[in-house]
């Protein structure tokens, strides 16, 4: 077993340890703060320390043990300004450098991952959007050129290797590649279950704003059910699904909150909308989609929670927040609140990418109350709006994007998360092409499962 030294426990180290050991890493260990009890340990040994606290062997100027030099961040229970000062080591990006002969690494990687996990820079004073989201653009990843990069395991299998350089024996437990296709369900229809007063207008947008009567035709063959619904494309993501691996699952996100300016959903007293949600139930597990304004509202959230639950006749515990608009820790407090146990919002809408830095599926800790919570965050790394809408790409230059970051989740054995929309699957309304994106990658991160 694994003897970690720490001068002082806090709540900070422990969950960074128990990130890196247990959840990425897959390791026996344990933690001390007594150093005779780490010294007269005989199986391997790691220091995370200001200095190390051994006498060396003779004639020695390194410890006998991996040695990992600590900045104070850990050690602190405050939020303060950070600068964690970017360099490149070995040819990987790294955060808080450290210096000293002794040190087995030039950074501390436990301070660097924990300031990308915890989301330290969206406590400090930031940019927001039109939506009040953190931007991508002040964040450190995006701004050094690392955001592609799931720097988190990187730099824990930094300290795997340094552990195996002094203890070849040590048993680290082997990660398996997931793929995990998520699909938000903003819009079950286009043109169906709208009602009296939003079909008339939509009829009079079509045919005289935007005079295109053969959209009015497609309107109202749809509402006499001679024509299928455009977005309604859930047999198809379901027979495609069906031919993933047994490392690759299928989650609906389902909006139910109230009609307004950002939430467009079908109502949730909507008994054709009742009855898709139940079918994909059968195959799927569905989440709560937290509508625009849940992330600020608890009780909006609660309601939404309970309607969802009521359809399903079963519990919710996953979300994702509509507009992936959330702050922190507000938000992430709420969903704990109202029982929910895995969140799926962790990522950008403008670029693909590692918002904090991982592939891996991690606790959230609150940096307010510097504690962690019984909540899982399961970070995406893609989504089909971010490159068709926001990065403009076409079809082709997204399957690109798209392999590019499976490769890095594959190479690291994580767990490749990405978003699609039932709407964008339609073939039309400028999504042409995009099926083919979706099937591409389902193949691409289907093989070699």
């Amino acid at each position: 077993m694994l003897l970690i030294y720490v001068p002082k426990l806090t709540n900070r180290v422990g969950y960074t340890i128990n990130v890196v050991m247990r959840d990425i890493l897959k390791t026996d260990f344990a933690i001390t703060t007594n150093v005779e009890v780490f010294n007269s340990h005989e199986g391997s040994r790691l220091c995370y320390a200001p200095q190390p606290v051994t006498t060396f062997p003779d004639g020695s100027e390194q410890p006998p043990y991996p040695f990992l030099k600590s900045t104070k961040l850990l050690f602190e229970t405050s939020i303060e300004e950070q600068n964690p000062h970017y360099f490149e080591y070995e040819g990987q990006a790294t955060l808080f450098p450290v210096f000293g002969r002794q040190t087995t690494l030039p950074f501390d990687p436990f301070a660097a991952i924990f300031f990308m996990l915890s989301r330290y820079e969206e406590y400090l004073p930031h940019h927001r959007d039109e939506h009040g989201r953190f931007m991508v653009t002040d964040s450190v990843a995006f701004r050094h050129g690392f955001l592609q990069t799931a720097v988190v395991d990187r730099w824990a299998l930094m300290v795997k290797k340094l552990i195996l350089d002094y203890y070849p024996d040590t048993v680290f437990g082997a990660r398996n590649f997931t793929f995990v296709q998520t699909v938000d369900i903003d819009a079950a229809y286009c043109y169906l279950h709208k009602g009296l007063f939003r079909t008339t207008l939509g009829i009079l947008r079509d045919g005289i704003h935007r005079h295109s009567p053969q959209e009015v035709r497609r309107r109202i063959n749809v509402i006499k059910r001679q024509e299928a619904d455009p977005f309604d494309t859930f047999d198809y993501i379901l027979e495609q699904s069906r031919s993933l691996a047994r490392h690759s699952k299928l989650l609906f996100f389902a909006l139910v909150g109230d009609y307004g300016i950002y939430d467009k959903p079908a109502s949730f007293h909507n008994n054709d909308f009742r009855q898709l949600l139940q079918h994909l139930g059968d195959y799927a597990k569905i989440g709560v989609h937290g509508s625009y304004y849940s992330a600020d509202e608890p009780e909006r959230l609660g309601r939404e929670i309970e309607r969802l639950s009521d359809i399903l006749h079963r519990t919710i515990v996953r979300n994702r927040f509509h507009f992936l608009r959330f702050s922190l820790p507000g938000a992430y407090r709420n969903l704990v609140r109202h029982g929910i146990a895995h969140d799926y919002s962790m990522g950008y809408a403008e670029q693909p990418g590692f918002r904090c830095g991982t592939c891996s599926i991690v606790p959230f800790f609150d940096l307010n109350s510097n504690q962690e919570y019984d909540l899982r965050l399961h970070p995406f790394m893609a989504m089909d709006t971010t490159f068709q809408k926001h990065m403009g790409l076409a079809p082709e230059q997204a399957i690109e994007q798209y392999r590019t970051l499976i490769d890095e989740v594959r190479s690291l054995g994580g767990t490749f998360s990405c978003i699609f929309h039932n709407q964008n699957l339609c073939e039309d309304y400028g999504w042409e092409g995009w099926r083919k994106v979706y099937e591409e990658v389902l193949q691409y991160a289907g093989e070699n499962q």
